[in-house]
Parts: C-alpha cells; sequence; structure tokens
C-alpha cells in the first residue's frame, strides 16, 4: 500500500475549519435578545449566563485562540459578527464595532486562516425584538441594511459569507418549543418566522453580490435526517419522509428552486429567492427515528426518539438526550444535499463529551463518511468542526462541552483535549490517515467508494 491509498484524501484547497458564533464566545454581549433572556429565571440551565463568554471581544485572548486554531493546521474558521454591536439603535451603525470585526478579519488572514462570516447566528438587537422581531414585516429591510453596511466594512477581506444559521432551529426553538427566546409555542408564529427568515436570506443574497464580485453566499442549514423507526412498516417510511421533507428539504428548495412548501407559502415559489445559494452550508450533529403515530395530529402524525441502541453523546443539563454517534447520517445528509447541485460545505460537525472519550473518534469516522460521499459526486469543499473552545451552549449553558479546548471559567485558561491532536493530524494531512482511524475507531469498517 503506497502513503497515498492510505489516506482518505480530500480535493486539493478543502478548507478545514473550526466553527463559532458571536454570542457564544465574545462575552459582555447586554444589548441583544440572549443577553435579556438570560436574566429571566428558569430559562438558562443553572442559572448561568453568557458572561465574559470565551472572551473574544478582548484582543489578547481572541489573538491566542486563532494562534491554536492555526496550530492545529487549520486554513479556515468559521466567525458571525454581532447586529447589535454594530446597529446598537435603530437605523444607528458603531463605526468602532464594524473596524474591531475588521481587524479580527486581519488577525485571521494575517494567521493564513480564511474566515467565513456568518451574518445572523440567533441573536438580534433588542430594539429589534422591541418592535416584534421576526414578526415585524420589516425585518426583511432591516436585515438587509444591515448586511449593506457588513459588507462595505468587510467586504474587501471576506469573500465567504453565511447569510443566516439554522433559519429552521431559530424559528422553531424560540416560537414553537420555547426553549429560546422569547419562548413561544405557537406552530403558526414559528412559520411566519421561518418564511421571513428566508425570504430575507434571499434579498441578503442579491444585496451582497450587488456590493461584492466574487462573493460566494449561502446559509448554513441544520439536518437531523429522520430515519423510518421499522423501515419494513410503510407508514414509519411515510412518516420519516414527511418529517424529512418538513425539517430538511424544505429550506432546500427555498434556497435553490424559490419554492416555498405549502407549510410556509401555500406552495408558493417566490422569484427572489431562486438560486440563491453559492454553497450550501450542512450543520450535522445527529439522526432520529420516526414512527407513524396516528394519535399525534399536531405532530404531523410522527413520534420520533432516538435509537436506544446506539452510542449516545453527553446528554442535555435536564437529563435528555444530546443525540448519538451516527458517522452514517452525514454521508446520508450530504447524499441529500448534494442532489441540489450546489458546493457543500459541513458548516458545523461537532459532539458534546466533556471527558473527550467519543471525540477524536467522532472526527474522524464522520470525515470518512465525507470522504465515501465525495467519491460518489457530492462537491464537498470544506469542514467546520464545532468548536474551538468550549463555549455558552445557549440554553444549556456552560454544561455541554464541544470544545477541542476545555475552558476554565475561573481563570479563562484553555487546555488542548486529545481529540485536538487528532483533528490536526487529520487537517496537516488534507485527509484520514487509515492508520489514524484504526487506532482511534478500532473495528470501524473504510466505507468503500
Amino acid at each position: 500500500m503506497t502513503a497515498e491509498s492510505a489516506i482518505l484524501r480530500m480535493p486539493a484547497g478543502f478548507l478545514w475549519g473550526v466553527a463559532t458564533a458571536a454570542h457564544q464566545n465574545e462575552g459582555r454581549n447586554r444589548n441583544n435578545q440572549w443577553a435579556a433572556w438570560e436574566q429571566q429565571p428558569g430559562r438558562i440551565h443553572a442559572g448561568q449566563q453568557s458572561g465574559r463568554a470565551t472572551d473574544w471581544w478582548s484582543p489578547g485572548t481572541i489573538a491566542e485562540d486563532f494562534d491554536r486554531a492555526a496550530a492545529l493546521g487549520l486554513n479556515s474558521l468559521r466567525l458571525s459578527v454581532e447586529w447589535s454591536r454594530i446597529e446598537p439603535e435603530a437605523g444607528v451603525f458603531d463605526q468602532s464595532a464594524l473596524r474591531k470585526y475588521a481587524e479580527i478579519i486581519r488577525l485571521l488572514r494575517d494567521r493564513g486562516l480564511e474566515p467565513m462570516v456568518t451574518l445572523h447566528h440567533f441573536t438580534d438587537p433588542l430594539w429589534l425584538t422591541e418592535m416584534g422581531g421576526w414578526e415585524n414585516p420589516r425585518v426583511e429591510e432591516l436585515f438587509n441594511r444591515f448586511v449593506g453596511r457588513v459588507v462595505d466594512a468587510l467586504g474587501d477581506q471576506v469573500s465567504l459569507w453565511c447569510t443566516i444559521n439554522e433559519p429552521i432551529v431559530y424559528a422553531v426553538s424560540g416560537y414553537l418549543d420555547g426553549d429560546f427566546p422569547p419562548g413561544a409555542r405557537s406552530l403558526p408564529r414559528a412559520v411566519a418566522v421561518l418564511r421571513r427568515m428566508l425570504l430575507a436570506h434571499g434579498r441578503a443574497y442579491r444585496t451582497i453580490h450587488r456590493l461584492q464580485r466574487g462573493a460566494r453566499v449561502g446559509l448554513a442549514h441544520h439536518m437531523r435526517l429522520h430515519r423510518p423507526a421499522n423501515p419494513s412498516r410503510p407508514a414509519d417510511r411515510w412518516a420519516a419522509a414527511t418529517m424529512n421533507q418538513i425539517a430538511n428539504t424544505s429550506t432546500l428548495a427555498a434556497i435553490t428552486e424559490g419554492r416555498l412548501t405549502p407549510l410556509v407559502g401555500l406552495g408558493q415559489r417566490v422569484t427572489h429567492l431562486i438560486d440563491t445559494s453559492d454553497f450550501i452550508g450542512l450543520n450535522y450533529y445527529t439522526t432520529i427515528l420516526t414512527a407513524f403515530a396516528p394519535h399525534r395530529p399536531t405532530s404531523f402524525l410522527a413520534h420520533t426518539f432516538f435509537d436506544p441502541h446506539a452510542e449516545f453523546s453527553d446528554f442535555n443539563p435536564n437529563g435528555e438526550p444530546y443525540g448519538i454517534i451516527d458517522p452514517a447520517g452525514l454521508y446520508l445528509a450530504l447524499k441529500t444535499v448534494a442532489r441540489y447541485g450546489k458546493p457543500i460545505y459541513i458548516t458545523e460537525n461537532g459532539v458534546p463529551d466533556a471527558e473527550d472519550r467519543l471525540r477524536g473518534r467522532f472526527i474522524a469516522t464522520h470525515l470518512a463518511e465525507t470522504w465515501r460521499a465525495i467519491q460518489e459526486g457530492a462537491d464537498v469543499r470544506g469542514y467546520y468542526h464545532w468548536t474551538l473552545v468550549d463555549n455558552f451552549e445557549w440554553a444549556a449553558a456552560w454544561a455541554l462541552k464541544f470544545g477541542l479546548y476545555a475552558l476554565d471559567l475561573e481563570t479563562g485558561s484553555r487546555t488542548a483535549r486529545p481529540s485536538a491532536t487528532v483533528y490536526a493530524q487529520i487537517a496537516r494531512t488534507n485527509g484520514v490517515p487509515l492508520a489514524l482511524l484504526e487506532t482511534v475507531a478500532p473495528g470501524y469498517v473504510v466505507p468503500s467508494a
């Protein structure tokens, strides 16, 4: 066996990165709806707050973390800009905040890290919340104005843009499940918010391209594939297919074909949404089983649950499972996305694993499945691991540990976990060495292509 054949090699120019978000890392964000949400009793695990987070608004700390990313052999980093810092009052733009973000991008560039900039990652300015947030019909216009200002300020250094992170998660968690602000439990409100986010993406896409030639623009779409609980049962196959259409492919149809599904747009085709993705960002963590449940009309006749026989990651602090370890699910998700004919970036993939017992194997096996999808024609151009340093995980606060580096909340010090070495070896090799795979995932069968 040659050295080349002993590596599951990724394409030339592949981007190896980590994914982050402003509110989860910057610290001292006090002017958005999540900062306000953290003040309300019972909203966040153990009453914890984001506080200084990983202290990325401090120039020394963020530069040191960028050094850590570069030392791992990475060549990219995904981060977001905080709308409430840039536009602290409606129509008032803080030029010092824009200059600060420009300096952050320069820090990345100086270390050979290409930035992927996300323009909306779950947080809204308080002034927008007071206007009704994403339920306000003006939000598309307001977001588009913000996008234009950011691209004007950063476009000389950034060409890889993600408009909105996980619109379906924002809509469902905030307006249906009630776990995110504003804590609503209304399907019509969730549908209205999702619709506006998709329409806002379309406008932002066209604004970015008007302002910047050569921009590459997409959104980050969360996919949790539904597998039939009993594949031999037609009703379960129907239930899984229905949930996949609602949760997964409806967003992809919107940003490629301009089609809003009956759930979010009465089967409408929106011209300004057609072909508004130069790439599709895929956020993948786990899969779920789905059974037909005629007694659950408000849940689309579906009962969803994790495979009890699978291996689980760390649990949520409320005792509910976060997810199972299913590398083949990433392969299936990539094959689904590839049908839309767009380049793909895996914009998030990670596992909550405080003891680092799973992460090295998780990374290696998920990337092996990525390699398999690439061999079968999926145009995957990059992988962003979630995340570099343990961060504030929204309603779970500091309980879920996703970092390649452990964070000491008292001192702010970072400690590399063993999985950081695994990811570094893969990134530096531009592929998964079979010897490494055998070491971290003994018994794993390399997928055939």
